[in-house]
């Protein structure tokens, strides 16, 4: 199983193609193999081909279409990244949005004043996030990678725009374009109310009343039910947080940061990983344990998210304890009162609370198998 989990993940579709040309390439002359000695090259020319198709359709770079190129025999990683542009027929991949923008540098040190740290609103191991007005006034928040290697930054970036890429649901962050001149980088439309883990854990800002904490916790599971279910493909989404969870306006929920998921086959119950990834607070025993990954993974998280929306209180706390197991003797007993956020008093509805105390508790079981699917996650009455 760990075989095949490398080759149908984002990241290991890549991988994969490499390896696959890098034994190719091995038995060709010596002179090819000069001329390309370094993964890197190869990783520049397929940079190169998104540069170069900032007006055609972006099917012709998700890892589906790396995959099937890998499959082909050739002579040269030349002519095998320039194969990718012969896969624009694809009914497979026929869904994918030919309205993502190619970025030039330019324009994204306009947008956001050559990156000036009063635009910075969000910085992780991975990336940093920055603010910034396009030309046509529209607001975006424009993620620049910035982890490691430059080759491993781009096979992050490929990874996660490969996946964004098939993403569009109300719930998940809507992807506008990209950039890969000077740096890589996804540029998204703006959350003008930033994230939920903003609003819930900063004492500066006003605390969120109970209707939009609610509404929330609904258009949550409809994204992650939609990633489940509802895409072309199962994909298993692996850092669902409070801070992953981008707020419009009108405060509709949005799903965002791909960096870490996986595609998950129809055929296959489950990935087995040895890199464990994700944020301490949000991860599933069974993925702590044994590194087994599957939609439960995203429900446990599901469900400490929930924790977090009814209590107020962080996934990992100070003194470095969960949320799930404080939480855990509380949900026994149900025992409401103790679990709500003190800044809500009385101000919430019983039955809705009562509904979210149920699917917290369910979602955070031990074992996956208790955990629902999102399905029935979402309406935990029935």
């Amino acid at each position: 199983m760990e075989g095949k989990e490398d080759v149908y993940s984002p990241d290991g579709v890549l991988e994969d193609y490499f390896r696959t040309v890098e034994s190719e390439t091995a038995s060709s002359s010596e002179a090819e193999v000069e001329q390309n000695p370094k993964p890197a090259a190869r990783w520049r020319g397929l940079v190169q081909l998104l540069k170069s198709r900032s007006k055609g359709p972006l099917s012709t770079l998700h890892p589906l279409s790396v995959l099937k190129l890998s499959r082909r025999s050739s002579t040269s990683s030349r002519e095998d990244i320039s194969g990718a542009t012969n896969s624009l027929g694809d009914p497979d991949l026929a869904y994918m949005s030919p309205q993502l923008k190619n970025f030039t540098i330019s324009e994204l040190q306009s947008a956001t004043n050559c990156f000036n740290h009063e635009n910075l609103i969000g910085k992780g191991g991975y990336a940093e996030v920055y603010k910034g007005c396009l030309r046509d006034g529209q607001l975006v928040a424009i993620k620049r990678l910035t982890r490691g290697p430059a080759e491993d930054r781009i096979g992050d970036f490929l990874s996660e725009l490969g996946t964004m890429a098939h993403v569009n649901h109300p719930n998940t962050a809507k992807l506008i374009g990209y950039g890969v001149e000077g740096g890589t980088f996804l540029v998204l439309e703006l959350s003008p109310n930033g994230s939920l883990a903003s609003l819930l854990h900063k004492g500066s800002k006003p605390r969120l009343d109970w209707s939009i904490r609610y509404k929330v916790a609904l258009g949550t599971a409809e994204g992650l039910l939609y990633l489940h279910e509802g895409c072309r493909r199962r994909i298993i989404h692996r850092d669902i947080k409070s801070a992953n969870i981008l707020l419009t306006e009108s405060f509709e929920p949005q799903i965002c940061d791909f960096g870490l998921a996986k595609w998950l086959p129809e055929q296959w119950t489950h990935h087995t990983v040895t890199k464990f990834e994700g944020t301490f607070g949000y991860l599933a025993p069974e993925y702590l344990m044994h590194g087994i990954l599957d939609e439960k993974t995203d429900v446990f998280a599901f469900g400490v998210l929930l924790l977090e929306i009814i209590s107020g209180r962080r996934a990992l706390d100070y003194s470095r304890q969960t949320l799930a197991i404080w939480a855990r003797p509380l949900l026994k007993k149900n025992n409401i009162r103790e679990l709500v956020d003190p800044s809500l008093g009385d101000n919430y509805n019983s039955l809705q609370m009562k509904l979210m105390v149920l699917t917290a508790f369910l979602c955070t079981q031990q074992s996956s198998i208790q955990r629902p699917q999102m399905r029935q996650a979402r309406s935990p009455e029935s």
